[in-house]
């Protein structure tokens, strides 16, 4: 392969206003690769939570010789994907004592920086840095983005067990020990942070400049197709159709978004009494889309999680967290009940609550599962995007009923350019959530010069 018709891999379309980067073709190479070398895409690392743990009995497999054939229930959406996947039992969380009244404000906020608050300082942020950022230190100067930061529900829950910031309760992502990341949960202003776009009245905007067209009249992608035309004379014919394979997602994906906002502007004004469709007077009004608490979760999580494979595939970003739940109220109606998450994880061993547990937790997994899934069937260099990244699936309890976390419940997918050996069920690692962790920055060529947290070593076994 002649280097001198490659084209960077920082090659963007772009059009007024708006810039969209684009996924890795034949005809790139990486724009950090050294000279005379054969590209090989980097690792991204990718984390995704759910509060509140798991039922063991719908989650652990029965045995590392049926894992690939016979997987738990919580587990059956990942089965077209297992062989790409490691599931690991043994991980210990972070004991929490002297907070032992505070699980729910440290089962999320524990989960990344493998550490405890400040004890003496209660009121104030005080506690680590996180996994993703210190990832965000080390490569997120490689790409436009140093990290994304997702969350299906705003960060606002206010409760202080044991006097506790209320920061703890909905963060994973901490820049520093003091400093938590707001997460987005628009999944609109998330499209255009990655095309490079800049909002109506967004802060940095010029006084009296041009405002970018309403995304629900004029799609972004309209403003980069001119660059595409262009572009498409240099590529092969396997590229042009990789182009508009990718092209046809973005707008797919813009689409979605779209229809979400329209839906929610419409139920808005329906509330108010503003008619906005020719319906006879006598139809029932518009259901209200309440997104993140109302129908279709799913339909907004699938959303999120199309951003974050954009994200990676465009190279927008190598960094990337997903909090799909916080523990404060969430309900999942489309299952079939309305009983709120955490009430129905104090079940007592009673079967039909325990049941529904299973059922939420299966219904995240999905979720994850869905985001695997397209990641492994998107090409990229030699193989598929999903062989060039590590997603870690997790939550912050092992049973919500008890608030154990002696043995947390974790999924990883991917192979991490090779660095780990997928398509198993590890049943007895010995090591907690900071060696797992360390680990996983390891894999990914993020160098550490201390212990991440609780953190003593790292986990041979998940490479080996």
């Amino acid at each position: 392969m002649e280097k001198n018709w490659l084209i960077d891999r920082r090659t963007c379309l772009r059009g007024l206003g708006a810039s969209l980067a684009l996924p890795l073709l034949e005809t790139m190479g990486w724009a950090e690769q050294p000279k005379g070398s054969a590209y090989k895409p980097p690792v991204r690392l990718g984390f995704m939570y759910m509060p509140h743990g798991i039922v063991m009995d719908h989650f652990w497999p029965a045995s590392p010789e049926s894992f690939l054939s016979a997987p738990p229930p919580c587990l059956e959406s990942l089965r077209n994907v297992l062989e790409q996947c490691l599931v690991l039992k043994g991980i210990s969380g972070v004991p929490i004592a002297p907070f032992n009244g505070a699980p729910h404000a440290l089962e999320l906020s524990t989960w990344l920086t493998a550490s405890l608050p400040d004890s003496k300082r209660r009121n104030i942020v005080n506690i680590s840095i996180s996994a993703d950022q210190l990832a965000a230190n080390a490569i997120g100067g490689l790409t436009a983005l140093p990290s994304l930061e997702l969350a299906t529900m705003p960060q606002t829950h206010k409760e202080n067990q044991e006097g506790l910031n209320e920061a703890y309760y909905s963060h994973c992502s901490f820049r520093s020990a003091t400093q938590p990341v707001p997460a987005e949960t628009n999944p609109r202003r998330v499209l255009n942070r990655l095309f490079k776009h800049r909002e109506p009245g967004a802060a940095g905007a010029k006084p009296g400049a041009a405002t970018p067209p309403d995304a629900l009249e004029r799609g972004m992608l309209d403003l980069v197709l001119g660059g595409a035309r262009d572009l498409r004379r240099r590529l092969s014919a396997q590229d042009q159709h990789k182009l508009d394979e990718y092209l046809d997602s973005v707008r797919s994906l813009e689409r979605r978004i779209a229809a979400i906002e329209h839906r929610q502007k419409e139920a808005a004004l329906e509330a108010a009494g503003v008619r906005t469709t020719k319906r006879h007077a006598s139809d029932s009004p518009p259901i209200e889309i309440k997104i993140p608490e109302g129908d279709k979760r799913s339909d907004y999580m699938k959303v999120m999680c199309d951003l974050t494979v954009l994200a990676f595939q465009t190279d927008t970003t190598r960094v990337s967290t997903y909090i799909g739940s916080t523990p404060n109220g969430v309900s999942y109606p489309e299952l079939g009940f309305t009983d709120e998450h955490h009430s129905v994880t104090h079940h007592n061993n009673q079967a039909e609550k325990s049941d529904k547990v299973a059922k939420i937790a299966a219904f995240n997994v999905a979720q994850f599962a869905y985001m695997v899934e397209k990641m492994h069937n998107l090409r990229e260099g030699e193989g598929t995007l999903l062989d060039n990244c590590i997603m870690m699936w997790g939550s912050g309890l092992e049973d919500g009923n008890k608030h154990t976390r002696e043995n947390l419940p974790f999924i990883l997918a991917g192979r991490g350019g090779g660095a780990l050996r997928t398509g198993r069920f590890l049943t007895d690692v010995s090591g907690n959530q900071g060696d797992l962790l360390a680990t996983l920055l390891a894999c990914a060529g993020v160098p550490l010069d201390r212990p991440l947290g609780i953190g003593t070593k790292q986990l041979p076994e998940l490479t080996a």
